[in-house]
């Protein structure tokens, strides 16, 4: 469902729908070639490139496809959702089949439910209840995935971890719609690694663990808080302004909030968007703006940037103090806490006053 600003917005991108770029789509064809092309070139040549640089460079072709995969799903280039299928069901990426993704992606898709934990598959919160049964460990894992270096690092465990869970769960229950998928997935996977193996010299270990991990935490960088907790579902989703190799290798996705708002907008189009009406879309967010990753990684490298609950620090500050405890006054993070009126504000704070602000905001 499209959200758009206003009936100038909708015409103008009605008109933009007529464009023979839009039309024809071949922003997204010539993307297909290229990634297509590079990952299977690279891997053919993995000898000669030497295998370091080979597994570094299928990795970003990786991430990139998992970008194009999201294109596919969201009905690019084609009208025809069984075409766009082919071209993501390879296995460029190891861990996720099209279909799970696909379909798991759009009910991330309801707005309403952003963030929320049991209802937003791709959500990185828990809930209360889920973070009080958890022992210390899992809490201070669940803690550190919302920094960013946690996030690259031990992130794609989690995911896959989830991934896995949810597949086993299905099928207990009886569920068996994605068991053709994951065979297939499987099928074509063994002879992707078989191949791989045989002719380009790069093992199962090296292609499972270094390319479709790597892939995933390149992956990461992008979701690290691509989503918050606000009461109101706009301002749910960030505006991330990332220089030109990030917004290439995510398909202009860091422009998040106009991606939910129009998501049948192609890659090639959203940064135009975006920019022809900038300062509504800040508004719009409520203001959720950075300016590129290296911010998050600035101010977040190994400070969290929300709680992991969604709706309530109380359990987090009380049980697990964040590990900036030890650099008291020397550390300085921004801290984002929800006041019980359910505004957002944003303070340059001293690690030793954030949690003390955050229990009186509660």
């Amino acid at each position: 469902m499209a959200n758009y600003l206003d009936d100038d917005q909708r015409n103008a991108l009605a008109g933009l729908r007529r464009t023979w770029t839009w039309r024809s789509e071949w922003p997204t064809w010539l993307l297909i070639a290229v990634i297509y092309g590079g990952w299977f070139g690279v891997a053919l040549h993995a000898r000669q490139l030497g295998l370091p640089i080979a597994l570094g460079v299928l990795a970003v072709l990786s991430a990139w496809y998992m970008s194009l995969q999201h294109e596919l799903l969201h009905g690019h280039p084609t009208r025809s959702s069984s075409i766009n299928a082919l071209f993501g069901i390879a296995p460029l990426a190891v861990w996720f089949p099209y279909g799970v993704y696909r379909d798991s992606h759009l009910r991330h898709h309801d707005d309403p439910l952003l963030t929320h934990p049991g209802f937003d598959p791709e959500s990185f919160f828990v809930a209360p209840h889920a973070w009080r049964q958890n022992g210390r460990v899992m809490r201070a894992l669940l803690t550190a995935r919302n920094t960013f270096v946690g996030r690259i690092v031990i992130g794609p465990a989690f995911s896959i971890a989830a991934l896995v869970s949810d597949a086993i769960d299905n099928i207990a229950r009886g569920n068996l719609s994605d068991v053709p998928v994951w065979i297939i997935h499987g099928v074509t996977l063994a002879a992707l690694v078989y191949w791989l193996d045989t002719r380009c010299g790069i093992t199962p270990w090296l292609f499972i663990g270094v390319v479709g991990y790597g892939a995933l935490a390149l992956g990461s960088v992008r979701s690290f808080h691509e989503h918050r907790a606000a009461d109101a579902y706009e301002h749910r989703s960030v505006i991330n302004e990332a220089a030109l190799p990030w917004r290439l290798l995510f398909l202009n996705n860091n422009y998040h909030v106009v991606h939910h708002d129009l998501p049948y907008v192609p890659w090639f189009a959203l940064r135009r968007v975006y920019e022809t009406s900038r300062q509504q879309y800040i508004e719009r967010s409520g203001g959720f703006l950075v300016k590129g990753y290296s911010e998050w990684l600035r101010l977040y490298a190994f400070a969290p940037v929300a709680s992991p609950v969604n709706g309530d620090l109380s359990d987090l500050i009380q049980s697990n103090p964040p590990a900036s405890d030890s650099f008291a006054g020397k550390l300085r993070v921004k801290f984002m806490v929800v006041v019980r009126r359910g505004e957002l504000h944003e303070a340059d704070l001293h690690a030793t006053a954030e949690r003390q602000t955050a229990r009186q905001a509660l």
